[in-house]
Formats: structure tokens, sequence, C-alpha cells
């Protein structure tokens, strides 16, 4: 066995020597290389932990990310068939309030078939109208759409045929109307007097002369208008220079109109008497004082009133 000096100084400057084995030295540096090569092993091993962690967060990450937007799909498809399913109710409502008015309509019609004691196989209101198709519904239509889709339509058929029905009764009823009941003929107010004549005139507000296309009834102010035979309120409103007017419609290509009233108690669609009441004698729009303003038409020319006034 081989041995080996080390030689070293002691602080009284002295020097020492060691006899060392060789096997020792070939030991200890046996032993610090394997302390290094755990050292390297360490640090490699939490290198590579850390790397795992990082891989891991990313992963997690990703699936957060992923359930995140499956979320979103979940939400938007439940948002999908929401709207679907309100789009349904929409439709069973629209196809309930159409049957509805078509019962209304039916009733309405039979009613009138019997007031006016016309032949009743000729307006037959209780009728189902023929429809017909193909059984098969078309591909990618949900049966459910389809279905509401249908029954619309064979509701707007009836109410197709139901408005067909009810024009031919109105022309019949337009013909046993009498005419004479058409014409307006009552006096448009209570009381007053014609204040100016239909045609030429002097306008009041220039001085010129000038075409007056109706009458002027003078009366006190809050007098009630009237209308001068049965009709249908088709304007009632305000206009520019007439102020708040109405217009009716009476058949037979009769319409009036009273103008400069200071209200309105009637409205558009409103079926009205004779002599009821449709407002107030006022003096709004391009007026001078308290009056109405009255005009008739017959199929679209404006006539002198005075013709078919009883009075004034």
């Amino acid at each position: 066995m081989s041995k080996q000096m080390m030689v070293s100084a002691s602080t009284s400057g002295r020097l020492i020597a060691f006899v060392v084995g060789r096997s020792v030295v070939t030991g200890f540096v046996v032993a610090l290389s394997v302390l290094a090569g755990f050292g390297i092993w360490g640090a490699y091993g939490t290198w590579q932990s850390a790397q795992l962690a990082l891989e891991l967060e990313k992963r997690s990450n990703l699936m957060s990310a992923e359930r995140a937007q499956q979320e979103l799909d979940v939400a938007s498809l439940r948002a999908q068939l929401k709207a679907e399913q309100e789009k349904s109710m929409v439709y069973a409502r629209t196809l309930g309030q159409l049957q509805a008015r078509m019962t209304r309509l039916d009733a309405l019609g039979s009613r009138l078939v019997d007031v006016a004691a016309l032949d009743k196989s000729e307006f037959d209101f209780g009728f189902e109208p023929a429809v017909g198709g193909l059984r098969d519904v078309k591909p990618g239509m949900p049966v459910d759409d389809a279905i509401a889709q249908q029954g619309m339509a064979q509701v707007d058929d009836h109410l197709h045929q139901v408005d067909v029905q009810l024009t031919a009764l109105d022309y019949m009823l337009e013909s046993k109307r009498s005419q004479l009941h058409a014409r307006p003929h009552a006096w448009p107010t209570t009381g007053g007097w014609i204040s100016s004549r239909f045609g030429p005139r002097i306008d009041p507000f220039t001085g010129a002369q000038a075409m007056h296309y109706g009458v002027d009834i003078a009366n006190r102010p809050g007098a009630p208008v009237l209308a001068s035979s049965r009709g249908v309120v088709s304007f009632a409103g305000k206009m520019e220079d007439f102020g708040y007017v109405v217009d009716l419609e009476h058949g037979y290509g009769y319409k009036t109109r009273y103008a400069h009233m200071s209200s309105v108690s009637v409205k558009i669609g409103d079926v009205v008497e004779e002599k009821q009441k449709l407002g107030l004698v006022g003096s709004t729009g391009h007026s001078t004082g308290p009056h109405i303003h009255y005009e008739v038409r017959r199929d679209g020319k404006l006539v002198d009133p005075r013709t078919f006034l009883r009075r004034g």
C-alpha cells in the first residue's frame, strides 16, 4: 500500500508532516464526487419539478378556459331554447287571438244576415274553409312551428273568406238602405245662423275675393256640433287653417266636414247617428269668431250645403 506525505507549516514556524494513505485520498475524492453528483441531481430534479408544475398550471388554465366556453355554449343553447319556446307561445297566442276575431266576425256576419233577412244559404258564416296540401312536414321545419303556421294559414284563409262575404253583404245592405237616409239633411248644430255662404266672397283676413267651399254657421262658444246624418268618422283631429275637424262618410258618395271646433268628442272609426254630438263650437284655426265651417261633398265634389239644410 503506497503512502503519501503531506507537509504543512505551523504557527511557530515548524514544519509538520502527515503521512496519508493513497486509498484515503481516493475515497475522499470519490466522496466529493458523489456529493457533487447528488447536488446536480437534486438541482435537476428541482428544475424538472418546476417545469412539471408550469405544465400542470398551463393545462389547468386550458381546462378552465374550455369549461368557461362550454358554460357559454350551454347558456347560449338555453337562451335559444327559451327563445324558441317564447316564439311558440307567441304563435299560440296569435293563433288564439285570430281565432277569437274570426269567431266574432262569424257572429257579426250571421247577425247581419238575420237582420237584413238575406238568404242564409248564400251567406253561411258557420262553414269550415276548404284546405289541402301535402301531409309531410317540410324538411328541417320543427313540427310545432309547422302546426302553428298551418293553423294561422287556415285562420287567414277563413278571415279572407269572411271578408269577401262581409263585402258582398255590405253591398247588399247598401243597396237596401235608403239613399235619403244617407243624404245629409239635419242642421249641424243647436241654434246658430249662416254667417257666410257657399261660393265667392271677400276673404275676412285679406280683403280679396276668394272662394268659400262651405257655409259658416255662427253660434255661441261651446254649443254642440251635430252629425247631419248617420255616418262613419273618417277623420277627427286638427288640420291647418281648419282647427279641430271631424269628417263623416255617409255612403252613396256623401261626405261632410265640421271645422273650427273647440274640441272633438269622437274618433276615427266611430259610427255616429243623425244629430249625435261630434264636438263643440269654437274658433280654432283660421277663424274670426265662434262658428262651424260646414262642407258637403257628393262623389268627391264640393256642393252648396244649403241645398241639404232645412233651415238657415
